[in-house]
């Protein structure tokens, strides 16, 4: 991991200072591809760090010779490698936020409570915050979910997605209607894809306002 002053220097600079992206949506929603794909992801212009510790759970699994199904996952062993891969990504997590850097956090949705903790904290030192709400039909999400490779039982999709689903409101009160963007993916045409892109390129290029975040940028300038 880089160290803290290398954070501090990329955050003063990095195009996506102070802001941070949330994404929710079921599975089978697609929102995995909207954090990497359209410029998202984090070699991107607006240098958005993200924020899943799936994909480094996936590798420490194929590491260990086990793999993603329900039997190795649910595992004891299964289960002491996400904790392992969860702590490695919360502190990748910590030292992009001591830089301030932008970040998309790439989530279900599912847990209310745990994202506007984070969301408040982020809120507190200066960030503005986004949600990106992938949305499809429970049938559409069960057939997506069937293609997948690490795919989950028919009643789990259910219940995971009348979860997100019923969080979307309180999703809609936490970050407001101008920063709630509300994706239609059941057709998962490009097209919803490249209309997302330019939303978020605008919100990127606001221009940072929060007193905490000002302050912060100023303390970290040379000369200030």
């Amino acid at each position: 991991m880089k160290g803290f002053n290398t954070y501090i220097e990329e955050g003063v600079h990095d195009p996506g200072i102070f802001k941070a992206f949330f994404t929710a949506g079921g599975p089978g929603s697609g929102k995995s591809y909207v954090a990497t794909k359209g410029g998202l992801g984090a070699l991107s212009p607006f240098g958005l760090k993200i924020v899943n510790s799936d994909p480094v759970y996936e590798k420490l699994l194929r590491d260990a010779g086990l793999q993603t199904t329900a039997k190795d996952i649910y595992s004891k062993r299964g289960q002491a490698i996400r904790d392992v891969a969860k702590g490695m990504v919360g502190r990748r997590q910590s030292g992009w936020i001591e830089g301030r850097l932008g970040l998309l956090i790439d989530g279900t949705g599912k847990d209310y409570k745990k994202i506007k903790k984070l969301r408040d904290s982020l809120y507190g030192i200066g960030y503005d915050t986004y949600m990106l709400f992938v949305n499809t039909s429970l049938d559409v999400a069960q057939q997506r979910n069937q293609m997948r490779a690490r795919s989950l039982e028919a009643s789990e999709v259910e219940e995971m997605w009348n979860a997100v689903q019923q969080n979307m409101g309180k999703f809609q009160l936490m970050f407001g209607r101008q920063n709630f963007l509300l994706i239609d993916n059941n057709s998962a045409s490009e097209d919803v894809f490249n209309k997302l892109f330019v939303q978020i390129k605008k919100l990127i290029d606001e221009p940072v306002t929060s007193k905490a975040a000002l302050a912060w940028i100023k303390s970290q300038l040379p000369n200030t």
